[in-house]
């Protein structure tokens, strides 16, 4: 798409200027204007559609995500930010008891009582390594907008001058690096503008009805407080009319009478994002928007993916980058990696993909441990198989807590995570898609992806009649999900004759055991297990030559 085409496309939504301007300084700007990389991509789709994804990604299949910022310091779940500007909900009535009234004390204040003062990157990430991730994920900003690294473009609002007083992001890149993963950082900024305005609101009942929030506060309003000389709007970023609806998710797609986000707004994001990629040098950008970022009502998010992929050609002499984005076209999943949100593909997809859960809430909610009500190592381990099996990779958060600790709960699953990986991960990385995913009565059923995912959970649970396939070299990989009581498995899909068996099997093995007694029939492929199942019963990998 040309340039004439995309203000066309973007047409009166905002000012041409705004889309026109890749990475050049405005006269008497201050700071200067990030510039876009040069090279082979342009902000277009039709240019971001030669991208390939990097084998590196390919073959990592799993890795584990930090989405922590200050909306974990109260851990009391994700959306905390917007929800305690919601009159009557949980997180209202939790922030009033905690903190106060949301007019005297805001989320800029939670952020000023946020001091992530445990925090130990270095032990987190060696966890992690043991327990099997490839790659490593950190949250740089959420839709608080609050930047998690030190940005000259957001320079009152971010984790070096308040909160922790640290450069969250380069602790974490460093520790990374330091034990041998790749590492990405997450943006969810784009989204402030709709996100936060919940917080122009007022109580319509009770002692502080009609009294505002905070999210309308300029500098002046500071003096003699302890944010005197900070300006709340570049944080809130209120001053503008409501959108025409007070539900978030039908504005995500900057539609339905979304308000629409000023130039300086867009191009801010543009040059926090460019310089958070410059400076810090990650190997993945998840992007936590449909499409790419303020899209379609600017082209900044294109121009930040076209960045990401000329910049890692020019230092590495080839593309190495990811980036992610969510609720994708078939010719947008040709331009960067779609990310399925709680929820995974039901068929092998021809493009790599990934999909992102967690175990618990994505901001730590203190809830869910009480109640015990995390995902099972068990559940992750399924997930993981199921997903790889079909061309994706897992990206699982481990939420943290507002100082910087995991708890012993989350810990113990991460643990079982790793020793299943230990024994089986042969079966799980650099692998590819066999000719089919799988077989076994979960296939019955499919539930629909719902927006940008959220099918999690709602197809029927694995048994030890579900198997899933993987392949690398000679070998196929049959990883079934639990140990059958009747110690044997039978393959049908690897009957004599199956259009996906080429030749005959001549060898099975047990995955972190030994060879097995078998028969290849018209019945399928029948495999007598040993008399022992593995420490880790609910799923063991067959390879299969």
């Amino acid at each position: 798409m040309k340039r004439r085409e995309i203000l066309k496309h973007l047409g009166a939504a905002i000012p041409a200027l705004a889309v026109a301007r890749y990475g050049q300084a405005a006269a008497g700007s201050a700071p200067q204007h990030e510039a876009m990389a040069r090279g082979p991509f342009k902000p277009d789709w039709d240019s971001l559609a030669a991208y390939r994804t990097p084998d590196w990604f390919r073959n990592a299949k799993f890795g584990i995500w930090a989405h922590w910022g200050p909306q974990c310091e109260p851990e009391f779940g994700d959306w905390y930010a917007r929800g305690m500007y919601e009159e009557g909900s949980d997180a209202y009535k939790y922030h009033l008891k905690k903190y106060g009234h949301p007019s005297q004390f805001g989320f800029k204040d939670v952020i000023h009582q946020w001091k992530a003062e445990r925090w130990d990157p270095d032990a987190l990430v060696s966890l992690y390594k043991q327990a099997g991730a490839r790659y490593f994920v950190a949250l740089a900003n959420h839709h608080d907008n609050f930047d998690l690294y030190a940005s000259k473009h957001q320079p009152q609002w971010n984790s070096t001058r308040l909160g922790p007083k640290k450069d969250l992001i380069a602790g974490w890149g460093a520790a990374a690096r330091r034990h041998g993963l790749r590492f990405g950082v997450s943006v969810h900024a784009a989204h402030a503008w709709t996100w936060y305005e919940t917080a122009q609101g007022a109580d319509k009942t009770g002692p502080y009805a009609g009294v505002p929030y905070d999210g309308k506060l300029a500098k002046a309003d500071g003096k003699g407080k302890w944010w005197q000389g900070l300006d709340p709007q570049a944080l809130y970023a209120q001053n503008h009319a409501l959108s025409k609806t007070r539900h978030t998710h039908e504005l995500w797609d900057w539609g339905n009478g979304a308000s629409v986000p000023d130039q300086a707004y867009c191009e801010k994001l543009y040059d926090r994002t460019v310089e958070l990629i410059n400076n810090y040098d990650p190997d993945l950008v998840y992007y936590d928007d449909s499409k790419l970022p303020l899209w379609p009502v600017s082209d900044v998010g294109l121009r930040m993916a076209a960045h990401m992929y000329n910049r890692s050609i020019a230092r590495k002499g080839k593309l190495d980058a990811v980036v992610n984005g969510k609720i994708l076209d078939e010719q947008q999943r040709k331009t960067m990696v779609w990310d399925i949100e709680r929820g995974q593909s039901n068929v092998i997809e021809p493009l790599p993909w990934q999909t992102c859960t967690c175990i618990g809430s994505w901001h730590y909610d203190r809830r869910v441990y009480d109640n015990k009500a995390y995902k099972s190592a068990q559940t992750v381990v399924h997930t993981l198989i199921d997903v790889v099996s079909k061309n994706g990779n897992l990206l699982l958060s481990v939420p943290v807590r507002g100082d910087g600790t995991i708890d012993e709960l989350e810990r113990a699953i991460v643990e079982e995570i790793g020793r299943w990986l230990a024994v089986n991960g042969e079966a799980i990385y650099d692998t590819r898609p066999w000719s089919v995913f799988g077989e076994g009565p979960s296939l019955a059923e499919s539930s629909p992806l719902s927006g940008p995912g959220f099918n999690e959970g709602k197809n029927k649970p694995f048994t030890s009649d579900d198997i899933r396939f993987t392949t690398k070299g000679d070998a196929v990989y049959a990883i079934v999900m639990g140990w059958p009581a009747s110690g044997k498995v039978a393959i049908k899909g690897m009957q004599s004759g199956s259009p996906q068996m080429t030749k005959a099997v001549s060898q099975v093995e047990l995955v972190g055991g030994s060879a097995l007694a078998f028969t290849q029939g018209p019945d399928g492929l029948q495999v007598a297990l040993p008399a022992n199942a593995p420490a880790l019963p609910y799923a063991f990998a067959l390879k299969i030559t």
